[in-house]
């Protein structure tokens, strides 16, 4: 409260965390003009219904006058939520939620990248790292393909280790030539669930590999750290292949990052259609990750499309992401919040 100015402040809020501050600010300065990001996908009514804070989060969000989602279809969970659940009026012309006499407008802002990654190194840097990483991993003459994750349950990493294990079963003439990388981060460490998630796809990574390897071939090479996002991006320019195999996820920005930085239109996406950035990049090829045959037919498809069709790809998926870039994202969300003020 002390950083607001004396007179109608603007605040941006990010994320579920602060569920709550909405209404806590309002409550102190009803002049300020709020905005709320919500950063994760919204439930149905019926899922949410089952939170016994219910109440106090709708209330809490109810305080901003501005809230936004990725895709069309978490703003209509969350309208049908509040008719539903909160004594409210939902006009679903204006997309709007009238509660207390406070009007709240909901909106879709799908989140994105820049046009380039944010990291600063030099093209030689990057080719320098690139061929350290192919020397270390024996990846020369490979097919290579990228897995960036935190180690989470709604990632899929685990489907996706079983789709290369029935990709490598029903085609093994890629075996020896075929390597999937993933770099998995470490999350929320002090919860079980996560512990024994972890140890899960620590013994399936060690089965598979196990099943597979041939000579000092292994088809997973799974590194579990922290990634900078410099040290992430020469990944992303050696992989023939990205594969996000998320089973649910608000938006996803590994799949737009990987994106950003294919300057020279190499590599393919293989997108969950369970993420917000499939309903943006539709070159990629899609997948329903709970399907292990599918989503091993998607591998051998995208590794043998015709090279022009795949730069004819990512061609139309960069000038996506060049245009809804990051910084239209947040002066989208901007010029929404000062058209509200003006009304």
């Amino acid at each position: 409260m002390e950083e607001l100015p004396a007179k109608n402040p603007f605040v941006f809020i990010q994320d579920y965390h602060f569920t709550l501050l909405g209404k806590m600010i309002k409550e102190k300065r009803p002049d300020a003009t709020i905005a709320l990001f919500w950063h994760i996908p919204w439930p149905t009514p019926e899922s949410f219904s089952i939170c016994p804070y219910q109440a106090e989060i709708l209330e809490g969000m109810f305080g901003c006058d501005l809230i936004g989602f990725h895709i069309q279809s978490h703003c209509n969970n969350f309208l049908d939520t509040a008719n539903r659940l909160l004594e409210s009026k939902v006009d679903t012309e204006k997309f709007s939620v009238v509660r207390a006499g406070k009007e709240s407008f909901i909106r879709v802002f799908p989140i994105s990248v820049r046009d380039r990654l944010s990291n600063e190194l030099k093209v030689a840097d990057l080719e320098r790292a690139v061929e350290r990483i192919r020397r270390e991993f024996n990846l020369q003459g490979k097919i290579v393909a990228l897995g960036v994750d935190r180690i989470d349950y709604t990632k899929g990493i685990a489907e996706k280790i079983s789709a290369i294990d029935r990709f490598l079963e029903k085609y093994p003439q890629y075996k020896n030539k075929f390597v999937f990388i993933q770099l998995a981060t470490p999350s929320r460490v002090n919860i079980q669930r996560y512990h024994s998630l972890m140890a899960e796809i620590d013994e399936l990574v060690e089965k598979k590999n196990k099943k597979h390897r041939d000579a000092g071939w292994r088809p997973i090479i799974y590194l579990k750290r922290h990634f900078s996002a410099d040290e992430i991006e020469p990944f992303y320019s050696l992989a023939d292949l990205c594969i996000v195999s998320s089973l649910h996820d608000g938006m996803n920005l590994v799949a737009k990052e990987y994106v950003a930085a294919k300057r020279d239109l190499s590599g393919s996406l293989i997108l969950s259609q369970f993420t917000g950035a499939a309903r943006e990049l539709t070159d990629a090829t899609p997948i329903n990750p709970y399907s292990i045959e599918e989503f091993a037919e998607s591998i051998k498809f995208t590794i043998e499309m015709p090279e022009d069709e795949k730069r004819r790809r990512m061609g139309g998926m960069r000038k996506i992401i060049s245009e809804n870039n990051i910084y239209r994202w947040a002066a989208n969300i901007v010029t929404e919040l000062t058209a509200l003020k003006k009304a």
